[in-house]
């Protein structure tokens, strides 16, 4: 449920930042296909995956390897979340219904199988991850260009270290389901420094939008300072990692990240309509 509401906002905060004219409607259809595009890579991934959740702590109480849902009845409602979220998309547009698609596909068919085998799953993962926000500019402007492009980079980029913290504190419970998500492969040096180059990246994309080479996509300088304290903030926590590699500062990065990814999106969108 807090994985879907993070994508509807993602994608709701896209749309405000790409409209010209707010059309409720199209808020409400995006908002509703945007929750089924994720409860349906959900579901796909937990049927995939049913045999390792019943291994680790965190998934081990999920509807199938708890045996409160049968495959089938999963697969079903899978398959109805992917229909009605790929034709609610199509009726705001027919890239975003494509793009919504394309995510369904990656996290599915990619992503999923891919998390046992080598730790770029996490890359190939931040590919449908990052769509959302892009999403919402799509839905309103029926259009791909630059502005929904730098709204993509900002959340592909902020995944890394978001993904990486919680790799890190559970990184016991993920090895007992075989999954490799520290890029490299072990709570080490290595991958703390990847966790604080890409903070940085994601820094930086974040605040691109004052300079004016991202379209309609622009930002005040009051809103990139804050934008970029909320980065620093974040940047604070990934050193921390670095220094003390801790399970308890990677849980503390992966909160921040949440945070700062909200924060970003609200500075971006008041920013938008105060100016």
């Amino acid at each position: 449920m807090r994985l879907a509401l993070s994508v509807v906002f993602s994608s709701l905060a896209g749309y405000l930042l790409g409209v010209e004219t707010v059309d409720v409607k199209t808020l409400i259809l995006l908002a509703f296909g945007g929750y089924f595009m994720v409860g349906a890579s959900n579901a796909f991934n937990q049927i995939i995956e049913k045999d390792l959740d019943a291994l680790m702590s965190r998934t081990k109480n999920r509807p199938i390897p708890s045996g409160r849902m049968s495959v089938t009845t999963a697969f079903i409602i899978a398959s109805i979340f992917t229909v009605a979220g790929v034709v609610i998309l199509y009726t705001i547009n027919k890239q975003t219904a494509m793009f919504g698609a394309i995510s369904i596909f990656l996290y599915t068919c990619v992503y999923t199988p891919l998390k046992t085998k080598t730790p770029l799953a996490v890359f190939v993962g931040a590919i449908p991850g990052a769509i959302p926000f892009m999403l919402g500019w799509v839905a309103a402007t029926d259009d791909f260009g630059i502005e929904p492009g730098t709204l993509f980079a900002l959340q592909f980029f902020w995944q890394f270290p978001h993904f990486w913290a919680i790799g890190w504190f559970l990184y016991d419970d993920y090895k007992k389901g075989g999954f490799y998500m520290l890029p490299t492969g072990k709570q080490d040096k290595g991958t703390a420094v990847q966790t604080i180059m890409y903070t940085v990246w994601t820094i930086l994309v974040s605040i691109i939008p004052v300079f004016g080479f991202t379209g309609r996509l622009e930002l005040s300088i009051v809103a990139m300072l804050l934008v970029l304290a909320a980065g620093l903030w974040m940047l604070y926590y990934a050193i921390r990692l670095f220094r003390i590699m801790t399970e308890k500062a990677a849980k503390q990065l992966m909160l921040v990240s949440v945070s700062y990814i909200t924060l970003v999106q609200i500075i971006y969108v008041i920013d938008k309509f105060i100016r």
